[in-house]
């Protein structure tokens, strides 16, 4: 349900779009291939499974897993359409309320190849000390060489580390991105 509302926000919001979705299970792939999302690009699980991915799969709740496949999305769809040259990664819990264009606007005008987003805690909520100062639920990468260096590291960092609890400055696959302005200085846009 989440996941269709985001795509009922998105064709609402913007005038040309492809939602590549990832079905974690059979059953998801098929009843969305029913449904036939007219802006939407199916992928499954096993497109994304590569030895790595999979030698990991066992020793990781099905949520450290899904945050595992995180960093392996973008360049899967890379890999399954060529002709993409930039790909945003959304959360299927993301809901637009107005166009997108504004981030991509701001992207184009920075120059990097990847843009990354605070969290932006109310104060009430303050917890990125924990979670990190970047929000995994939107990111967007260009098909360069320094995005692609960016998304490796970071596949590398969660097939080595990815679980739900903080530990030594990690927590998910989320932690790691507040190391991306760091050492990716030249790539990387907030």
């Amino acid at each position: 349900p989440y996941g269709l509302s985001l795509y009922s926000s998105l064709e609402k919001h913007c005038e040309t779009f492809t939602l590549w979705i990832v079905c974690l299970d059979d059953l998801v792939y098929k009843q969305l291939e029913l449904i036939g999302l007219r802006n939407a690009r199916l992928i499954e699980l096993s497109e994304i499974e590569d030895q790595r991915l999979l030698s990991v799969k066992e020793d990781r709740t099905w949520k450290e897993y899904c945050w595992t496949i995180t960093p392996f999305v973008c360049e899967a769809v890379f890999r399954k359409n060529e002709s993409t040259e930039r790909i945003t990664y959304l959360d299927a819990d993301l809901f637009f309320f107005n166009s997108p264009a504004v981030f991509f606007d701001e992207f184009e005008e920075a120059g990097k190849d990847v843009l990354i987003t605070e969290h932006a805690f109310d104060p009430v909520y303050e917890q990125s000390e924990r979670t990190g100062r970047f929000c995994v639920q939107y990111l967007t990468f260009r098909k360069t060489e320094k995005a692609l260096n960016v998304l490796r590291w970071w596949q590398d960092r969660v097939i080595e580390w990815c679980f739900c609890r903080m530990e030594d400055g990690k927590f998910g696959d989320q932690k790691y991105l507040d190391s991306f302005p760091e050492l990716f200085p030249d790539a990387v846009h907030i």
